[in-house]
This record gives structure tokens, sequence and C-alpha cells, in this order.
């Protein structure tokens, strides 16, 4: 090893360094299937865009994370990276992280106060950009490490709950750096949250469980985009699925897809499999859990913990064992018994591998692009939309890879268009 990956082992955090081999296999996989991020980091590596700026990276740290740290790097950065979500660490993958070059500091089921600290380990580089997931890097660098700020310039949120949180912030007016929120772009959205969330949710539920799909009622709290790839997976694998919603526009939306509609109440009693996809806290509590039928399963994926008030299910419950790898049965005063899987973390990643490589290629993409944007673009304190110009340079990457050729406008076509007279 040489004297530069002495020192970024030295200051990085890790459970077991022997577990680099798997890590860089598990990472040259998804690379075969991220033909987007291949051709952002052949530029990256010519142009150099990051040099001498410094990257603080907070994403559920496993392989695909693990390659867009090392685009960033390609592309001149020095990278620090740590993951949002314990659960979700791979401890192969934060090896081989530091073992390429690149200083990670993440246990996978660390406390939270370790937790706290690989934030604060990452954040001490004091970084030019913030890639964040879930907002908590961007949390810290306005309160409790608002010291290590200094030379921000910008950050890139992945997730819509991150992106609510920067959007309360600019609504108080205490947002200290324009953001750029990546969750909102069309290639993200309609692509990751609705068939990665979709796709991985019940690789994550079937993968832990070995139960069937089909023939099951499944109650779904939210209709957003994740909420709709997962009513149209549950769908497609033959289950009844009812939908519960706080929206009334997604609620209509969701009874003309086909769906039914209840409040969680009313969902609760017959409810063989619950998944959460709100971004709230709470959606399911004590008040739902003493209705749930015997055998019903909990899962979550949103991306934080609080949907499911899993301390709430710990006081109420007499006995709680873990019935198999990633679930936890929970015996009620009632006596029946509830089945929560990965400890109410995303269920896709802490019980499964996450999304699919090729749709996090786009998502990914649109983070290394975004920001390079920050560096070429001076923004204020706000909340920003990805540039429609990067959404559609991700759109027609995707397309290329597929072999797909489309259509485009003629002059004479586009001056139509632009005009008010017909």
């Amino acid at each position: 090893m040489n004297t530069a990956n002495q020192d970024i082992t030295k200051k990085s955090i890790y459970k077991d360094l022997s577990l680099a081999k798997d890590g860089h296999q598990k990472i040259a996989w998804v690379k075969r299937h991220m033909p987007i991020l291949n051709a952002i980091e052949n530029r990256f590596k010519k142009e150099q865009p990051f040099q001498g700026k410094r990257i603080a990276l907070s994403i559920h740290l496993e392989a695909k994370t693990a390659y867009l740290a090392q685009v960033f790097a390609s592309g001149g950065a020095e990278v620090h990276v740590t993951g949002s979500n314990p659960l979700s660490t791979k401890d192969e993958v934060v090896a081989a992280l530091i073992d390429s070059g690149i200083a990670t500091y993440a246990i996978h089921g660390a406390s939270k106060e370790a937790y706290e600290e690989f934030l604060k380990a990452t954040l001490k580089s004091e970084p030019h950009i913030v890639i964040d997931d879930g907002g908590d890097l961007v949390q810290e660098l306005h309160g409790n490490l608002a010291r290590y700020a200094a030379h921000v310039i910008g950050a890139c949120e992945e997730t819509t709950s991150g992106v609510l949180r920067a959007q309360a912030r600019q609504k108080q007016g205490v947002l200290n750096f324009p953001i750029l929120a990546i969750n909102d772009a069309n290639c993200k959205y309609l692509f990751d949250n609705r068939y990665g969330t979709g796709q991985s949710t019940f690789d994550g539920i079937m993968r832990t469980t070995n139960l069937v799909i089909a023939g099951k009622t499944i109650i779904i709290a939210g209709y957003g985009w994740c909420g709709k790839g997962c009513a149209m997976r549950a769908k497609g694998l033959g289950a009844k699925v009812v939908i519960t919603e706080i929206n009334p526009v997604k609620a209509l939306e969701a009874k003309m897809d086909g769906f039914d509609i209840l409040p969680m109440e009313q969902a609760a009693p017959i409810g063989d499999i619950f998944i959460t996809a709100t971004g709230c806290c709470e959606v399911l509590s004590p008040k739902h859990f003493g209705l749930m039928k015997q055998d019903a399963i909990l899962s979550n994926t949103g991306h934080f913990d609080q949907e499911i008030d899993v301390a709430g299910l710990k006081n109420m419950a007499i006995a709680a064992v873990e019935s198999r790898a990633n679930i936890v049965t929970y015996t009620l005063p009632t006596k029946q018994q509830i089945h929560l899987l990965g400890n109410g973390a995303l269920v896709n990643i802490a019980c499964a591998d996450g999304h699919p490589a090729e749709i996090m290629d786009m998502s990914f993409a649109l983070q290394a692009l975004s920001a390079e944007y920050l560096l070429q673009q001076p923004l204020g304190n706000e909340v920003y939309d990805v540039p429609r110009i990067i959404d559609h340079q991700v759109a027609y990457l995707k397309l290329q890879h597929l072999g797909i050729v489309i259509d485009e406008l003629t002059e004479h076509q586009a001056a139509y268009l632009d005009s008010y007279s017909l």
C-alpha cells in the first residue's frame, strides 16, 4: 500500500479492510451496468472539473454509491464518504473504497452516536460540494458542524425527505447555500422512485420473508412516485392493493389507477403486508398495531426509519424475537404477532441490494452533472430544480445506450411552437 493510501486508511473509519476484495467485485459488477456514469467518468478523467475541490458524500453506502464516489475522484475531487443509514452500509464496499484511496467513514449497524461521528469525520474535510441523501450532511452544516461550511458552494439532494427539509429551511430563510433537488428531476423520480423503488422493495420483502405475494392484501401508505411504483409491482405480482393517503389528488389518482383507498385505521385489520412510502413519521403507530391481524408484516421504503413507530411497537410488545434474518417478531398484549422487516429502515437496501444498477445509473449521472453545474453557475441560497438540459442529457445518454433514436423538431416546427400566432 502506498503512502497516500496509508494516510487514507488512518483517517478512515471502517470494520474490516480484509473485505475489500468482495467490495471491489461488487463495484466492478455495477460499473458494467452503469453506462451513463461510465461515459461521464471518461470525460471527467480528461477534463478534471473537480480538481482542487473537496466533495462530502452521504448516500446509502453500497456498490453503486461507491462507483459514484470513484467517478468524482476520477474528475480530480478529494472525496470523503459516509453512508446515509448504518443499516444500509455494506462493510465490504467501505473496505473497497478505502483500498481505492477514498476516505470513508462507515460501519454497518453502527449506533446513532457513531453515525453522528461519521458525519462529523466526513464534514471535517470542509467540503466545496455536498452530495446528500436525506439531508443529514446539510442539517449538520446548518447546526452543530456549521464551522465546516465556510467553503460550501452548494449541495445536491437525492431524495424526497432531504428536499422537504431543504425547502423548509428556505421558507424560514435559514438556508445557507444553494441546493439542487436531484429528487425532483424527471430522470430521477420517474425511474428511480417508481421503477427502482417498486422492484427493490419487493426484492427486499420477498428475499427476507420467502413468502408469496400473490393473493395477499398489500397496504401501501403514500401514493407518490415511490408508492406508485410499489403499487404497480404489487398488482403485477397478484396482490390486492389498498392505498392510504392524506393528499386528495393523489388519493383520487390511486382510485383512477384501480386501487382501493382507505384510512389507515380501516386498512390496518385487513393488511397482510404494509409498506410505508410517505417521507413522514408515525405512519404506522401503536393505534394501528393493535388492529392488525396475526402475522402481519411491516416494512418501510421511505428514507427515514421513523415512518413506522418502532419505539412504540417495542413499548407495547410483551415479547420480541428474531424469527429470521432481518425479521423481528413482536408479540402484542392481545397475543397476535406482527413481523417487522429491517428494523423499520429502508427495506429495499436493509434487506436487499437497493435499486437496480441501471436505474441508479440515471440518478447518479444527475448527481455527477449537477455537482459540476454548481461549480459553473453561481446560485443564491435557494432550492433549485435540476436544469432541464442536464435532465435531457441523461435521458439522451440512456436512449443512446439502448440503441433508441427519436425524432427532432425541424426549424419550422420549432418556430411554430415558439409562435403565439398559429
